[in-house]
């Protein structure tokens, strides 16, 4: 393994969204990540199939509803640096694997717990997704275009911004802590918070005046025209986000318009007014047109690509920006290392696949771990 987190190793219980994304990240910055799976499988198909998520990661499936598997588990804990879980708050602690038991066999264990709600609150034992942190955390109401009800933005905003990458700050941050003589810690991250906080900016616009709550009529939610996606002729879309002036010159050069002829850039009265000739302009050229037009200047014009189209553009191949993971084009991690370089794998391997590999490295015998697979223990 290459990347940063060289000699951490992270154990992972398989879920669903940002826990295992999480875990893929980890890996992909070079800790060594152990899955833990369920033996007698998930009812969700994406909790247990293998793809880019679980690349680079051993598997191992152990039933933790019981003594025998829990036991197991805590004894893998005691040579690992952080557990990942997200389970419904309380659910580990039934099963005897709760942070009291595993830093109790760990001092020094970062303890990451990623849920939706958090570990309290009125919300907490209630199932929700993306979209319903997002709507309690107030972004999603302030997503979309005027006078129509909130976009849904994916699940981004959610389940990765919010979720994923905190969980991963909290875990680096804790790791960091434990490396100054701290002991380990338990690492909450709830998707409501990580989304809420995304916002902070936001939010101080919004009770400062300048953000309202008139969906689309903002700065940045499509309600100024130099800050919009527009379709071409071609049927194909460009973003322009020309906000600072001198940016937005260049867009009107481009668009063959002169400042004088326009109501002044923020004057909001006349927004709709100017979105609308600029919408009748960009429909008069296709998209390689105008990005022919754009080429080589600050406008702020951009092609608005496809999944599809991304890992194709010029940019990205110059950058080498992707690379093929288990069958299929995906990014490459960022940010980019100087001294420790992040190789990501490109396979991954079935839900538990490892299982007498790591038992063995743990410690136990064949005759164990044959006796743990005749007792329905592991898989």
């Amino acid at each position: 393994m290459t990347g940063p987190l060289q000699n951490i190793r992270v154990l992972e219980i398989s879920g669903i969204g940002p826990a295992p994304f999480a875990g893929m990240y980890l890996g992909d910055l070079g800790a060594e990540v152990i899955r833990v799976g369920r033996v007698q499988g998930n009812s969700n198909p994406l909790a247990s199939k293998s793809g880019p998520l679980d690349r680079g990661k051993r598997s191992i499936n152990i039933d933790l509803k019981t003594e025998t598997g829990a036991k197991i588990f805590l004894n893998l804990v005691k040579k690992s640096d952080v557990l990942l879980e997200g389970f419904r708050p309380g659910v580990a602690e039934k099963m005897g694997i709760g942070p009291d038991e595993c830093l109790t066999c760990n001092p020094d264990l970062v303890y990451a717990r990623m849920t939706g709600w958090g570990q309290e609150g009125p919300f907490s034992q209630t199932a929700g997704h993306d979209i319903n942190y997002i709507a309690l955390a107030g972004p999603l109401a302030h997503i979309g275009r005027k006078e129509q009800a909130p976009s849904v933005p994916l699940n981004l905003v959610g389940d990765f911004g919010g979720g994923s990458m905190f969980v991963i700050s909290g875990i680096l941050a804790a790791l960091l802590a434990v490396k100054n003589g701290t002991t380990g810690q338990v690492v909450d991250a709830a998707m409501v918070d990580g989304a809420a906080y995304l916002a902070s900016p936001l939010f101080a616009a919004h009770a400062s005046g300048f953000w309202t709550d008139d969906r689309g009529s903002n700065l940045l939610d499509s309600g100024a025209p130099f800050y919009e996606v527009y379709e071409t002729k071609c049927g194909e879309y460009v973003a322009v986000g020309a906000i600072e002036p001198q940016f937005y010159q260049q867009l009107l050069i481009g668009l063959k318009l002169a400042s004088e002829e326009l109501p002044p850039q923020n004057n909001r009265e006349h927004w709709e007014e100017t979105k609308q000739k600029f919408a009748n302009i960009f429909l008069s050229k296709t998209r390689e047109e105008w990005m022919s037009i754009f080429e080589g200047t600050d406008s702020c014009v951009t092609p608005v690509l496809t999944m599809g189209e991304s890992p194709l553009h010029a940019h990205a191949v110059m950058r080498e920006a992707f690379f093929e993971s288990c069958g299929v084009p995906q990014p490459k991690p960022a940010p980019r290392f100087s001294k420790t370089p992040t190789s990501p794998h490109e396979r991954s391997e079935d839900p538990g696949a490892s299982t007498e590999r790591i038992l063995e490295n743990s410690g136990y015998s064949k005759r164990e771990i044959s006796k743990f697979q005749a007792d329905g223990i592991i898989s």
